[in-house]
């Protein structure tokens, strides 16, 4: 049992260390949509049901949800990505604003947002539809664009890091966001960046670009190693084959082998002993030279499966394309998505027998290949995922590791793959050792399968379960001034940078929850301070505060982008400032920080000032007058509505708990689920 906390403590420390670590994210950004509905009956028309909607939930996705995922760990993360002029893209941009990403997104008119939209009835995905995709291609102008938007991302993280080299996570799923120069750029930057995460289905593309880690999928790996294997000399094409699945892991090609006249067979690349579908279950078939024992595979030297013996090349022979079937998808072979048990089968490879290699492990088959897939990616590292069998993992030293998930339905595993790339990579950049961070990442991705949406693990929750509180453990987040001063030492000891901020909070709306998420991603720790009940009546008149301090700290401090909260007397924050010493202490409003009247205490006790915009229509004295109007005639003829303190109440309003943050919002056309997530009432576009 000590040994056990003594490891959760050293990896806590690890998740403590990433803390504000510079990370660029560039790729494809799309958005995925959850459709929930309700179904009674059959329409006429056919035998499908008819469908009731009842919420929608909007939350980014693909490369967008890799950087809002490195976000919600605690990193300082940047997106760069084209999006289209769409009302898809305003709603990608409303995800990355809330969850504190720094948007740099290039806005491409006349190109479609890529977005997901899927339709589920009882929790159970019953239709995916996809739109955007490559054939909506960047022109020249939108290539340049992009690439100075890189330039100047790079830059400014640079910049915000205090010069510390940032980390580059690219993400290429074959949507068109990375076309040949952006590709070449990046190789050509390469020194630019410490660490350099890749996630892409056709790896082969980036040879050049020596990434510290790759994290292919089972299919992916084994389709590199096709192509590899078929090719007689030593480089790897760099441009997309127009037959590349361009959706994920879980897209295979399944039909009639070529070369096989109409028989049903699987699809594994040379060399691999098998390719199983990640998810399905069921081994792939073993191939010539997998040496493993009891499959009756050719090679193996143990009969079994009735697949004749090919006889071994020529010494010094060169490695020539696969007689008979390429293993190619034909023209007439469907994509379909594997749920279940059955056949394992790939979209690239040679044509092997679907019976041999019964009971063969696809984490063995990776193991076997972790050294091959290096050479052919020039990476440091390989994670190979295995969805819900885990992930293998090799580096440099040869060795693998292996870890281990829980099995969920597909609707809740949408997007761990990004928590794992983004954990493995803020590991890896922190300096953790490969077994930590392998171990974080498969962590981080088991974590957030819990409830149907997209997947986001935040700091938190990875604290949580490793049996750490965070930052502040030991300490309330309501404090009192005189305790506010241990606090921030101890915290600024350990290298964290301080954020401070006030207001008096009298009506808590959206605006407020934004403005303080995006002050809490200019450091690592975030005080509120909070004028009393005779500071605000002073500040705003008589009939103010709405809400007495009591309820206002008891919301802020239910937020969890807020650390500490403390009430302070005065009608200036500068005797806290002065306790506290921020390094960043931040005001809303559309001025120069100049203007604060705070700013040159600031300045002169080494800190920086920043001002953050207001969000438009999301303001306490446009709540407060909506409030008095609704009352003052919106019931003829019958009484006022009055609230528990016998105020004029919002006819038809109600208010729900958002169950991640705590904190009470109005339940308007808009809504936040459990996850984060955006989220509307059918009809309105979210």
């Amino acid at each position: 049992m000590a040994g056990a906390a003594a490891e959760e403590r050293r990896l806590a420390t690890v998740v403590e260390s990433w803390l504000g670590r510079p990370v660029l994210v560039i790729g494809d950004a799309m958005l995925d949509e959850w459709r929930f509905a309700e179904s009674d009956r059959l329409c006429r028309e056919a035998p499908a049901p008819v469908l009731t909607l009842r919420r929608r939930i909007s939350a980014a996705g693909g490369a967008a949800n890799t950087a809002v995922n490195v976000a919600a760990l605690g990193g300082r993360a940047v997106l760069v990505a084209p999006v289209g002029a769409d009302v898809a893209g305003d709603e990608l941009h409303d995800c990355l604003d809330r969850a504190g990403v720094w948007d740099r997104t290039v806005a491409q008119p006349g190109r479609h947002t890529p977005v997901k939209r899927r339709m589920l009835a009882g929790n159970q995905i019953l239709l995916r539809e996809d739109s955007g995709g490559p054939d909506d291609a960047l022109d020249t102008d939108g290539v340049q664009r992009l690439l100075t938007a890189l330039e100047c991302a790079t830059e400014e993280l640079r910049a915000a890091a205090g010069g510390e080299t940032p980390t580059l996570v690219v993400c290429d799923y074959g949507l068109g966001a990375l076309p040949a120069p952006v590709r070449a750029w990046l190789v050509a930057a390469r020194d630019r960046y410490a660490t350099i995460a890749l996630d892409a289905h056709d790896l082969a593309d980036w040879r050049g670009l020596a990434p510290t880690v790759v994290t292919p999928s089972f299919a992916e790996a084994t389709r590199l190693l096709a192509r590899a294997a078929s090719r007689t000399d030593s480089h790897l094409h760099l441009d997309h084959p127009a037959a590349d699945p361009t959706d994920g892991p879980s897209e295979l090609s399944v039909g009639t082998a070529p070369g096989a006249a109409g028989s049903p067979a699987v699809s594994a690349p040379a060399g691999m002993p098998g390719a199983g579908a990640p998810g399905a279950g069921v081994p792939g078939a073993g191939v010539p030279g997998a040496g493993v024992p009891g499959t009756g595979v050719p090679g193996t030297g143990v009969p079994g499966a009735g697949v004749p013996e090919a006889a071994p090349p020529p010494a010094g022979a060169p490695l020539g394309p696969p007689t008979g079937g390429t293993g190619e998808p034909t023209p007439g072979e469907d994509r379909v998505a594997m749920t279940g048990d059955g056949l394992s089968v790939t979209g690239t490879g040679v044509t092997v027998s679907a019976l041999a290699g019964e009971g063969v492990d696809r984490a063995v088959l990776a193991e076997a290949r972790l050294a091959e897939l290096r050479a052919h990616t020039g990476a440091d590292v390989v994670a190979v995922t295995l969805d819900t069998e885990g992930a293998v993992v090799g580096g440099a030293d040869g060795a693998s590791r292996r870890s281990h998930s829980t099995p969920v339905p597909a609707s809740h595993a949408v997007g761990a793959g990004d928590a794992y790339l983004a954990a493995m990579t803020l590991a890896l950049a922190a300096a953790a050792p490969l077994p930590t961070a392998a171990q974080l990442a498969q962590l981080a991705a088991t974590i957030t399968v819990s409830d149907t949406g997209t997947c986001v693990c935040r700091r938190e929750d990875l604290l949580h379960a490793l049996g750490a509180r965070g930052d502040d453990a030991g300490h309330p987040v309501l404090v009192a001034p005189d305790e506010l001063a241990a606090i921030v030492e101890t915290q600024r000891g350990a290298g964290r940078a301080v954020v401070f901020t006030n207001g008096c909070f009298d009506v808590l709306h959206p605006g407020h929850v934004r403005y303080l998420e995006q002050a809490r991603a200019l450091g690592d720790l975030l005080v509120v301070a909070v004028n009393s009940d005779g500071s605000v009546r002073r500040l705003k008149g008589p009939d103010r505060p709405v809400n007495p301090v009591e309820d206002r700290v008891a919301l802020l401090a239910a937020l969890a982008c807020v650390d500490h909260v403390v009430i302070f007397e005065e009608d200036s924050p500068a005797g806290l400032i002065e306790v506290v010493r921020p390094d960043v202490y931040v005001k809303g409003g559309d001025y120069p920080p100049e203007m604060v009247p705070e700013a040159p205490l600031v300045r002169r006790l080494g800190g920086q000032v920043r001002t953050l915009g207001y969000v438009p229509d999301r303001s306490t004295s446009a709540i407060i007058d909506r409030i008095r109007a609704h009352g003052h005639g919106t019931v003829p003829g019958g009484p006022e509505r009055v609230d528990a303190r016998g105020r004029p109440a919002v006819p038809g309003e109600a208010e729900q708990v958002d169950a991640r943050r705590h904190a009470a919002v109005p339940v308007e056309p808009e809504q936040v689920d459990a996850r984060g997530s955006r989220a509307s009432t059918p009809g309105r576009p979210a």
